[in-house]
């Protein structure tokens, strides 16, 4: 498969690699990155011919975001396509070397306020803006509006109604300006996707862990309500969290945690269906997605530059039909999900 054809992203006139690079791990998330590697990990990616890009400002609180400009806003603003996120606004501490920064290894001492109001957006897309460098951005996710996020029902209802009260005019306006190419929400959970269907007008979704090789139980409903309406996919946790880069090894990660012994024994049955057919299962993870019709990109992360060489490898790694059979013969696969 191609890691550098492109295709439409759902309702908008945005063209994406179909192999992109997702900007968690640059933002410190797994462990503390240098900038010297930070910078080596993009170049690759840009020299490997990837031109799809996405970041937050959640990622490493904003340190991923500044990483992004530094490596692209050089580059010739018309080869490339990046996304980033609204929904937190980022605001500066007073004791910033004793600031817990939570979940992530490393990133900046900025402290994290939910907001999905019209202001709250605005604000978001103009500081992205300026911690980019660029003076525009291609697309633009509602972030993290979910219970994961949010705790207690009761909360996502407020914040989606302040989102249906303000944040998504916003966002229609920006993209009436030609401010951005389009606009979406990041799922993280299985039932968020009508919900957001049922508010307002999204032009695609970019869906971390609900599909992956390990997981398709969106194919019953979700995707075939969004596919109706002409709504895209990009497609951001491939790995699921890494037990679908390294296998079942000691200390594999599934869903941000260490997978269960359930979870390791599926994984193992998958890599010996893959194993004869001289598949790696990376490969396999990274392909599988496109088979649907409406997922225009996959956007693993990278820490290294081998990580982006090693990707953009398994990208193009001939995969027969056959695995794909015999996966969903081993029950390992739904027999309804489309295959590449």
């Amino acid at each position: 498969m191609d890691p550098l054809a492109r295709r439409r992203l759902g309702l908008t006139q945005v063209e994406v690699t179909q192999l992109g690079f997702g900007g968690a791990g640059i933002g410190d998330l797994f462990e503390v990155i240098s900038e010297a590697q930070a910078a080596a990990t993009l170049q690759a990616a840009w020299d490997a011919g990837i031109r799809y890009y996405d970041t937050a400002p959640w990622y490493g609180l904003t340190q991923s975001e500044h990483r992004f400009g530094r490596a692209l806003y050089r580059q010739p603003r018309r080869d490339f396509v990046l996304s980033t996120k609204v929904g937190r606004t980022m605001h500066a501490v007073h004791h910033a070397e004793t600031y817990d920064r939570g979940i992530w290894s490393g990133g900046l001492p900025f402290q994290v306020r939910f907001d999905y109001s019209y202001d709250g957006v605005m604000r978001a897309f103009e500081d992205s803006l300026q911690r980019l460098g660029l003076s525009r951005i291609d697309l633009l996710l509602i972030h993290d509006l979910d219970i994961q996020h949010h705790q207690t029902c009761k909360r996502v209802e407020a914040l989606l109604t302040e989102l249906h009260n303000g944040g998504a005019r916003a966002l229609a306006e920006l993209k009436a300006a030609g401010q951005i190419g389009g606009f979406g929400a990041g799922i993280n959970e299985l039932g968020m996707i009508p919900r957001f269907l049922d508010l307002i007008d999204v032009d695609f979704f970019l869906v971390a862990l609900p599909y992956t090789l390990l997981d398709q139980e969106v194919l019953n409903s979700e995707f075939p309500r969004c596919a109706e309406k002409g709504m895209g996919f990009v497609i951001g946790a491939v790995f699921a969290s890494g037990i679908l880069a390294t296998g079942a090894a000691q200390g594999a990660r599934y869903a941000y945690a260490p997978a269960t012994p359930e979870m390791l024994a599926k994984v193992v049955r998958i890599e010996a269906v893959c194993s004869r057919h001289g598949v790696p299962i990376a490969a396999a993870a990274l392909q599988f997605p496109l088979g649907h019709p409406s997922v225009a990109s996959v956007i693993p992360g990278g820490l290294s530059p081998e990580h982006v060489r090693r990707n953009v490898a398994a990208f193009r790694h001939t995969i027969p039909s056959a695995l794909w059979a015999e996966l969903k013969h081993e029950g390992l696969l739904r027999a309804d999900a489309p295959t590449p």
